[in-house]
């Protein structure tokens, strides 16, 4: 048997994110990961720029992923992540966006902890905290955790996304394919015997080997680790998020409904800045590397300077304005989620009964 540490792979893509790079790679290092596989697309900020730096220095592997994309960049992103050879060496694999940001509460706060404190698990379907905007309004060149502490409850049953996992998993040839929030492309074979655990290191149902997205609701699903998931940030960088799309839906569009069914502040939580002082160990060594610097300096005013072009402009200044109208978003009551709960698995029987029909015709 092997005594070699276990290598924990990230997969990360990027467009025009230059800015929240070296925060993002100093926490994760202090995590425990291991390698990082970052694949970007049509950059204007740098972050391309970047990512060669960081590889020249060996941080990361990058990849160029130019368009068009007709599923969306993060889907061919991964399409070219499942085929490289970091995939091949990896114990454990997880797939993370640039404004997620892995939060473990046990032992040292690493993956090699996590593990250790699920040592039969194969998988272990972290769930998001969703981190809401909470006011501000500036962008300013600070990491999102130290920014950003207020979030939803621990037990909100809507809307349901506020339970999405992000899958960590072990990649022992169960899996083919990466996903964006769980392997994909199972091994029939070996399906059966995978051990799915939640944030809190309970078991999982059967289910959750075959597609299942989000945590059992109604429960806190982060007693040993979770997802710090910050989708708004700032709203003058919201408004620069809108302009560039979403990462796995081409072309698609943010609006005030995403920022809506996201912008919770009820719930203090500062537990991920227990890992701080060690991913400010990782930036300062980032920040030494002259080029790096002026390219993370470069990133920071190109995004000061894109939001000034778009209030140029009507329907990202209407935007603007509306964010700044909008108070934060109030956790529907038992009573009103259980019903909006209800009335969802209704549609889905409905769907369910049409589709059942139409292969029947």
């Amino acid at each position: 048997m092997s005594t070699q540490a276990p290598r924990f792979l990230a997969l990360l893509t990027v467009k025009n994110e230059a800015s929240f790079l070296l925060d993002w790679l100093a926490h994760h290092r202090a995590a425990g990961f291991t390698d990082v596989l970052a694949v970007s697309n049509d950059c204007s900020d740098g972050s391309d720029a970047m990512l060669d730096r960081l590889a020249a220095l060996g941080w990361l592997v990058h990849l160029r992923n130019p368009g068009p994309h007709p599923q969306g960049p993060q889907w061919s992103a991964l399409k070219l992540a499942e085929r490289h050879p970091l995939m091949r060496a990896a114990d454990w694999v997880m797939t993370l966006d640039i404004d997620e940001f892995l939060n473990i509460h046990v032992g040292d706060r690493s993956l090699a902890a996590l593990i250790a404190a699920c040592p039969e698990a194969d998988a272990l379907a972290l769930s998001w905290r969703m981190f809401g905007n909470c006011g501000v309004v500036d962008y300013v060149d600070h990491p999102l955790p130290a920014q950003f502490l207020r979030a939803a409850p621990a037990e909100m049953l809507w809307p349901w996304r506020a339970q999405m996992i992000k899958t960590l998993w072990r990649n022992d040839g169960t899996w083919a394919k990466p996903g964006v929030h769980r392997p994909r492309a199972p091994d029939p074979a070996r399906l059966a015997a995978q051990r799915w655990v939640d944030g809190s290191g309970r078991k999982l149902a059967d289910l959750y080997r075959n597609g299942r997205l989000f945590a059992p609701l109604g429960q806190n699903n982060w007693g040993l680790a979770q997802i710090n998931h910050y989708p708004l940030g700032s709203m003058q960088g919201y408004v620069v998020k809108c302009d560039r799309g979403r990462a796995n839906r081409d072309a698609a569009a943010f609006d005030m409904s995403y920022w809506v069914e996201r912008n919770f502040c009820t719930d203090d939580d500062a537990s991920i800045l227990a890992l701080a002082p060690a991913a400010a160990r990782w930036r300062g060594e980032l920040a030494a590397d002259n080029e790096l610097a002026a390219l993370h300096r470069k990133a920071v005013d190109w995004r000061a300077g894109r939001f000034a072009a778009l209030m140029l402009e009507e329907q990202f200044r209407a935007l603007f304005g509306r964010l700044q109208l909008a108070p934060p978003s109030q956790p529907l009551s038992a009573e009103a989620a259980a019903r909006m709960l209800g009335w969802g698995r209704r549609g889905t029987e409905a769907e369910a009964a049409t589709m059942a029909r139409r292969r029947r015709d």
